[in-house]
């Protein structure tokens, strides 16, 4: 049976809720063909300039048409409209350096295209220094539903929030954290399940630094963990495998957790050993 009175309720409160609720699948879109204009070889899109320029210029009135739904006045749309496609040359100009960056570090890597097309680190940057303008921006929501799309995608968690700087890499991506109030300088390479995160969590904490600060050219290999704000990883450092770091590192370090593996011949055991679980 249908609770008549719980619908109406629900469909009052979503009403007086609806600015908050920009339409995600919409957003999703945009930020698709944003990347697919951008970085995907497209024949279509390349028959004459004023194809191309029209497909461009509708992301423009997508974007628009996202503020509006937020409630903003057409003049506030307009504006962030107009400042966030100001900055794409930025943007895109930034992420060809980190796309560089990746093709020069990584020995799997055959191509520039290989990387637009195919590395989920790679797209994980790019939704995250488009995230990061609308974050500058300040336009509420919509960061976040940028950088936690791409998580959805890639399994890389970057806070849009966070600092990054130029020639970023990060290699297969899978479990990576980094959290709002990170610093990551020039020439960074991470490896997969690396959490740059916070000691503990208080909502009390909100405002305060509580993510590491990671300076030029250094290296974090695959299950590092780094916390706490007052945390600095000096410039061209190298942080090992499944490291756990909690203090500052200083320049030029090499970090590593030594392992001993006991071998012994099977002979001398009496009976097999039954790994059955």
């Amino acid at each position: 049976m249908i609770n008549s009175d719980f619908l109406k309720n629900l469909f009052e409160e979503k009403n007086r809720q609806k600015k908050f609720f920009p339409n995600k699948k919409k957003f999703n879109f945009f930020l698709e063909r944003l990347f697919h204009i951008l970085f995907t070889p497209d024949f279509s899109l390349l028959k004459n300039n004023r194809i191309f320029e029209e497909k461009y210029k509708k992301l423009h009135k997508i974007l628009y048409s996202i503020f509006i739904e937020l409630n903003l006045s057409s003049i506030e749309s307009k504006n962030y409209s107009e400042k966030f496609f100001e900055k794409v040359p930025d943007i895109y100009y930034l992420l060809l350096r980190d796309a560089d960056a990746i093709l020069k570090t990584d020995p799997a890597a055959t191509s520039i295209e290989e990387i637009f097309l195919t590395y989920p680190g790679f797209f994980a940057i790019a939704s995250y220094r488009i995230a990061h303008q609308f974050w500058n921006q300040k336009i509420p929501i919509i960061p976040r539903i940028i950088t936690e799309y791409a998580h959805s995608k890639t399994g890389v968690d970057i806070h849009a929030g966070a600092e990054i700087g130029c020639d970023f890499s990060i290699d297969h991506g899978t479990g990576v954290v980094i959290g709002s109030s990170t610093k990551i300088g020039n020439e960074v390479k991470i490896y997969q399940g690396v959490t740059l995160g916070a000691i503990y969590v208080d909502k009390k904490l909100s405002n305060m630094k509580r993510h590491p600060t990671i300076e030029d050219k250094v290296t974090i290999y695959s299950g590092a963990t780094v916390l706490g704000g007052d945390t600095t990883i000096g410039h061209h450092s190298i942080l090992g495998g499944n490291v756990w770091v909690t203090k500052s590192i200083p320049p030029y370090s090499i970090v590593y957790q030594k392992n001993e593996i006991m071998m012994k011949n099977s002979n001398y055991l009496k009976k097999s050993i039954d790994f059955t679980i």
